[in-house]
């Protein structure tokens, strides 16, 4: 049974860091497509960033680029989100999803729980 548990979330200034992880369990995901999504309240979930845990490629929503990495460890089926410069704007529940294809949809079969982000101004 495929299992992804994300980890790292809490309340945070404007401006500090954050770095989310991401386990996946239950079969290898080496040549997966693994993303993180996040949820606002009253808002629809959204894309932010994208990669193949095998690959070099990086995919990024325009509202992160330049202040979210997205990195994976394939020996830990693990992938991280570091956030910087975090403001008030991406303050939302963030999900880990993962799957067969990179997409910025929410089209994979498989998510996390999700974890809290807040950010105060």
């Amino acid at each position: 049974q495929v299992q992804l548990v994300e980890s790292g979330g809490g309340l945070v200034q404007a401006g500090e860091s954050l770095r989310l992880s991401c386990a996946a369990s239950g079969r290898t995901f080496s040549n997966y497509a693994m993303a993180w999504f996040r949820q606002a309240p009253g808002k629809e979930r959204e894309f932010v960033a994208a990669m193949r845990l095998n690959g070099a490629n990086t995919y990024y929503a325009d509202s992160v680029k330049g202040r979210f990495t997205i990195s994976g460890d394939r020996a830990k089926n693990t992938i991280y989100l570091q956030m910087n410069n975090l403001k008030p704007e991406d303050t939302a529940v963030y999900f880990c999803a993962a799957g067969f294809v990179v997409t910025t949809t929410s089209g994979y079969p498989y998510w996390g729980q999700g974890t809290q982000v807040t950010v105060s101004s």
